[in-house]
């Protein structure tokens, strides 16, 4: 009797300029002959998961890893309402690495997940543009302002779910691999002390307050809104980033005990901060080291697969 073949799914979680890992996931899955059959992502897995099914993985893969500090910052227009970002200038030049297919059209089935700024609800983007879906799903509050997708206000999917197995389960996948961002996060680094605490051991080992682009928003408009009390108080910016943390992880660990995958996968990203993304090449690396790390466990549970389409990745 021959043996259905099982249906692989890949769940691609959030976590801003660490997804870049996300490639090199699904490079070292590629060069396994493990080809996910669903392919699901929230906020920047729902962006490399994007260019993973619309055939344009590896000339995005290669604009992330030439992205500089500079373009980076040049990407994001700044502004005061609904969030620092607003986002116009980053869907532009995506749209010239990722074609605007329409979902139904991909080979590969894929979904986003992103959340309801009115009712908190989780909202599965299934159908339609698969860039505007994408743009939904990586609406960070505070950072990226909303997305007006079909008449509702859409912000980032990591609110709710943060790695959607569940959305993958829902397409039909009998083996879920998760790619989880969040897994160190809260290992991640000190903030400024209260004048008079002194950090112990534990606090030293956590390492130091985040620099990179957020670091130099946080000197341009810091000023502008204030710290809050002090000269040691950390800025707006790094509260916002570290609150971001703790709340993807926090989720993340909910989600993940109530809809375990087959396959978790954890690279270790505390060190990449949440706009790093002129760091792409070292961000692949890690992800490259961790899906290499499982092969055996990837090998055993997803027999290897040529699906439609994968020649032209």
């Amino acid at each position: 009797m021959s043996r259905r073949r099982l249906r692989v799914g890949l769940a691609l979680g959030g976590g801003a300029a660490r997804g870049w890992a996300h490639i090199g996931v699904l490079r070292v899955m590629r060069e396994m002959g493990i080809y996910p059959d669903i392919v699901c992502g929230t906020s920047i897995g729902a962006l490399v998961g994007a260019a993973w099914v619309t055939g344009e993985f590896d000339n995005f893969a290669d604009w992330v890893e030439r992205l500089t500090r500079r373009q980076v910052f040049t990407l994001l227009d700044l502004r005061f309402a609904g969030g620092l970002i607003a986002g116009q200038s980053l869907l532009s030049a995506l749209e010239e690495s990722i074609p605007n297919r329409d979902i139904g059209d991909c080979d590969t089935v894929y979904g986003a997940v992103a959340t309801d700024l009115v009712n908190g609800n989780e909202v599965w983007l299934r159908e339609g543009s698969i860039l505007s879906a994408t743009r939904a799903s990586i609406a960070l509050p505070g950072l990226f302002s909303p997305y007006n997708h079909d008449g509702r206000w859409l912000v980032d999917g990591g609110l709710v779910n943060p790695v959607p197995v569940s959305l993958c389960r829902a397409f039909g996948a009998d083996v879920v691999i998760a790619v989880d961002l969040n897994a160190d996060l809260l290992e991640r680094h000190k903030i400024a002390a209260p004048p008079g605490d002194e950090p112990d051991d534990e606090d030293e080992l956590a390492g130091d307050v985040e620099e990179g682009l957020l670091d130099r928003l946080s000197q341009w408009v810091g000023p502008l809104l204030g710290n809050g009390g002090g000269e040691q108080a950390p800025s707006i910016l790094e509260v916002l980033a570290r609150s971001i943390n703790i709340m993807m992880a926090r989720i993340t660990r909910s989600r993940m005990a109530g809809d375990p995958p087959d396959v978790l996968l954890a690279p270790r990203l505390a060190h990449i901060g949440l706009m790093d993304f002129h760091r792409g090449k070292e961000t692949i690396g890690v992800g490259e080291a961790e899906a290499r790390e499982a092969s055996q466990l990837l090998l055993e549970l997803c027999r290897p697969q040529r699906g439609k389409g994968a020649e032209r990745r």
